[in-house]
């Protein structure tokens, strides 16, 4: 039996709950929507729910603008994601617009323009030894997925072409 049937078979009291939330968000930051998924998994009736919840933000355990920036910074730094595709990410979680704005000056500019000319070069150097539209349409694929903004791409592909 894995761990997800183990959850939905047993019945937990506030305080186990608490406890077993406690150390989902202590080993890496969570939204309240993850959060609030485990607690409907865990069977938890709306009031425990909103009792558990207020006690893991008072304790310090739930923080939606600390998950925000460390959403932020991981997604950018380790896997090089673009500012659109963090952002839809983040509004699949609920996190509202104003956390999204603060998260997002955890990237500078100039690093983030750094990491996008690395990638393009880097897919560039990857594909075929015959420059032409075709591998720069690829590129240009490559990075608009990864999340990047189409006018900051199409700047950087579009330098490339000078190689």
């Amino acid at each position: 039996m894995n761990f997800n049937e183990h959850i939905n078979t047993k019945t937990y009291t506030v305080k186990e709950a608490l406890i077993t939330l406690m150390k989902y968000c202590a080993y890496q930051d969570r939204c309240h929507k993850e959060v609030e998924e485990k607690l409907h998994k865990m069977n938890m009736i709306p009031e425990a729910q909103e009792q558990i919840i207020i006690q893991l933000m008072q304790d310090g355990f739930l923080n939606e603008e600390r998950f925000t920036r460390s959403f932020v910074r991981g997604k950018f730094n380790f896997k090089n994601w673009g500012k659109q595709k963090i952002k839809m990410h983040l509004q699949q979680k609920n996190i509202p617009d104003h956390l999204i704005k603060i998260g997002m000056q955890e990237i500078k500019q100039e690093d983030y323009l750094d990491t996008l000319e690395n990638l393009a070069v880097k897919k560039w150097k990857l594909l075929s030894n015959t420059k032409d539209a075709k591998t720069k349409q690829k590129v240009v694929q490559h990075l608009l997925y990864k999340g990047y903004e189409s006018e900051l791409v199409y700047d950087i592909v579009n330098g490339l072409i000078q190689f």
